[in-house]
């Protein structure tokens, strides 16, 4: 690879990381299952889930 190659790759992944990092997140952070249930009890105190064994 000749020198002009090498430095526009690395500026190409700095751009493409810093670009990444001001990106807007578009994924949500995971709510487990059992905290769901907890929230939604908060929610609504008058109604109880019994989970069946």
């Amino acid at each position: 690879m000749n020198r002009r190659k090498k430095i526009k790759q690395l500026l190409e992944a700095h751009a493409k990381k810093t670009n990444a990092k001001l990106a807007p997140k578009k994924k949500d952070t995971y709510i487990s299952k059992a905290d769901r249930l907890k929230l939604s009890e908060e929610a609504n105190p008058d109604s109880t889930i019994t989970p069946e064994s």
